[in-house]
């Protein structure tokens, strides 16, 4: 088996490389290629990839190119993990959307918009270029913002499922909670990619006890504070929401807080900084401690388990995935891409049947898809029009004057990668 990961030179890698390792009966891996333009970066990376194998005594053999095309050549998956711009687009992802007062964010709002048209040509060319050399390749896409990517790609006609750690996250989080093993909790995750809702957490499967109610009557202030919402909001609402719809429910409090102090991006640029270093030293053989202060935590299982289970391995029979609603979600249209609960075979992701959404939640989903569908649009034809229509969809702005001032700092600060401004 052949796997290839586009962006290998990040520095989530060795996050991916350590699950690989360690999870090698579930996906036996004979080549993994880590592809990556940054040779200085790619080289740092690989070498501390090629350590980690050996001191777990896998037998794959790692490799490093810059060539995308030699690369992805016979792979049976290709991972998509690149960030077009790299952090110095995020970091501007991340302020400028501020001097309008909105939310500046890397995956949602106005920043979120910027990355998508910086990255979806990018993606659909790579995907484009796998299909040519093995058109029964799969794509698993982790480049964000994953639900408007991954629809991309599926639109494209390409095989591709989108993957987002924020599920199983959530599901070792309560596994600890419980006193359960990861596998017996299964999680009722329901919405699009950022945009979720546990509304039941069940033990043994998708037909198990519900013990959510138990999670937030013993638990409760726990998860409010790792959520950063306060207790009361989590009892009323009687759900768990992902940590990104704070964005959402205390806007203006992320807008201050976000005035008065660096950006996230500037944090991971200096961890980046620091990762490289430690990643150059030959005696490392094991991801530093500091990699999970990255992201991506158990991004790693996640990957192994949606590539076992699509490549005709040992995956676990459900996963939390991005792809197609196809009536799943019936107040979404069936091409909207959504994050939910789905079977998982050599054949693709099957959403499983969803309760009925309360209209609390179904409400901001068919807006924010509303929105994809204009993103997608103008990532894909361009203008400055389909940009400022956008972002006047999107519930973070929604006013005419700030999807103005947002479009014209938005086209300002990308114009290097928008091949049509």
């Amino acid at each position: 088996m052949k796997l290839a990961v586009v962006g290998g030179g990040s520095t989530y890698t060795p996050e991916l490389i350590d699950g690989f390792a360690r999870l090698s009966d579930t996906l036996p891996i004979e080549e993994l290629v880590l592809v990556d333009p940054a040779l200085d970066r790619l080289e740092l990376v690989g070498g501390l990839a090629g350590r980690i194998f050996a001191r777990q005594g896998h037998p794959g053999r790692i490799t490093t190119t810059d060539d995308l095309d030699a690369g992805v050549e016979g792979a049976d998956a290709v991972l998509l993990q690149l960030r077009v711009g790299g952090q110095a687009a995020r970091q501007e992802d991340e302020t400028w959307p501020l001097e309008c007062g909105c939310v500046g964010q890397e995956t949602t709002g106005a920043g979120g918009l910027a990355k998508a048209l910086r990255t979806v040509p990018v993606v659909l060319d790579i995907a484009e270029r796998v299909r040519r050399a093995n058109p029964d390749a799969w794509i698993i896409d982790f480049t964000n913002p994953v639900g408007i990517v991954t629809r991309a790609l599926l639109q494209a006609g390409h095989k591709a499922v989108g993957l987002c750690n924020v599920a199983i996250g959530f599901q070792r989080k309560f596994a600890g909670m419980l006193g359960v093993t990861p596998s017996d909790v299964h999680l009722d995750h329901v919405g699009l990619n950022h945009l979720t809702w546990e509304t039941h957490v069940r033990l043994g499967g998708p037909e198990g006890e519900d013990v959510l109610p138990k999670l937030l009557a013993e638990h409760g202030d726990t998860i409010a504070g790792d959520l950063r919402l306060p207790r009361d909001v989590l009892d009323r609402l009687g759900v768990v929401p992902s940590y990104y719809l704070r964005y959402y429910y205390a806007h203006d409090e992320v807008v201050r807080e976000l005035g008065t102090k660096p950006s996230r991006a500037a944090e991971v640029a200096e961890m980046e900084r620091e990762l490289l270093e430690m990643y150059g030293d030959p005696t490392l053989d094991e991801k530093p401690a500091l990699l999970a202060k990255r992201g991506g935590a158990y991004y790693s299982e996640a990957a192994v388990d949606l590539a076992a289970s699509l490549l005709g391995g040992g995956g676990s029979p459900y996963q939390v995935v991005n792809t197609y609603n196809k009536g799943t979600l019936p107040f979404l249209p069936d091409d909207a891409v959504i994050e939910v609960q789905a079977a998982v075979g050599h054949t693709g992701a099957t959403p499983l049947s969803v309760a009925p959404v309360d209209p609390l939640f179904a409400g901001l989903l068919a807006n924010v898809t509303a929105y994809e569908d204009l993103a997608l649009e103008a990532a894909l034809r361009g203008g400055r029009d389909r940009v400022f229509r956008a972002l006047l969809a999107h519930p973070l702005v929604g006013q005419y004057a700030y999807a103005d001032g947002l479009t014209d700092r938005l086209i300002a600060h990308n114009r290097e990668h928008l091949a049509w401004a």
